[in-house]
């Protein structure tokens, strides 16, 4: 059906669009920094997807789409780039609603040895572009989480979120790569799946949707919200 991946844009939206104004949550006091971190971050992936749909590393079938593209992409795909971090942020404010933060410690050393060995990687996988891409985005989200928000990566919420998001993640992408809507190249990729979902877009999402965090918290704004389990343990 021409309409299915635009009904799959819509879906991912429609509930935080619909509690936007909820009080609890009070998610429209960081529409600013929702829009920043969409701007500097779908900008980039924007880009990329330009690029490696230029390349043939993969490509977006037509008998899901509506035919309408920008940058030769399709329309849906750009959407995707808007309604994916807005529900995400989204439930990072629930996470930190229903949920009293404690900050962990990952050692320095571990963090490094993680960014060389994802580089590394990605250098051995070179003639494989997707694989090669998705596994340098994770060392480049490392690399930067480190320079720019190094609490980011010892919080549990952070960790929380994450697990969360990846659920509707395999809803979505299984949708997606089943049809599929998305048509890999297998010479782009590992070729191993979980589930119909190539290994790639597991470490595709954990860096975007990272990347969507992190340049979200440089602009959010503090939230007089009270945990729910705060208000719970007041009662």
């Amino acid at each position: 059906m021409a309409l299915t991946y635009l009904l799959i844009d819509v879906f991912i939206i429609a509930v935080p669009l619909v509690l936007t104004f909820d009080k609890r949550i009070v998610y429209y006091r960081q529409i600013p920094a929702v829009a920043f971190s969409i701007g500097v971050v779908s900008t980039c992936y924007v880009i990329w997807d330009v690029i490696v749909t230029a390349r043939g590393e993969w490509s977006f079938n037509s008998k899901y789409l509506t035919g309408m593209h920008l940058l030769n992409l399709p329309l849906e795909e750009m959407l995707f780039f808007i309604t994916v971090p807005y529900s995400c942020l989204f439930i990072y404010e629930a996470v930190s609603y229903a949920t009293k933060d404690r900050v962990g410690k990952i050692p320095t050393p571990v963090v490094i040895t993680a960014i060389a060995m994802l580089l590394a990687a990605s250098v051995a996988v070179r003639d494989q572009g997707y694989t090669s891409k998705a596994l340098a985005s994770c060392s480049l989200f490392f690399a930067v989480a480190c320079w720019l928000d190094r609490p980011l990566l010892n919080s549990k919420q952070y960790w929380v979120w994450l697990a969360i998001c990846y659920v509707p993640f395999l809803l979505i992408n299984s949708v997606l790569t089943a049809l599929p809507v998305v048509e890999y190249n297998p010479a782009a990729i590992f070729g191993v799946r979980v589930f119909t979902i190539p290994i790639e877009d597991f470490f595709y999402n954990y860096a975007m949707l990272s990347f969507y965090l992190l340049f979200y918290r440089m602009r959010r704004k503090p939230t007089s919200a009270v945990p729910l389990r705060r208000r719970r343990e007041h009662d």
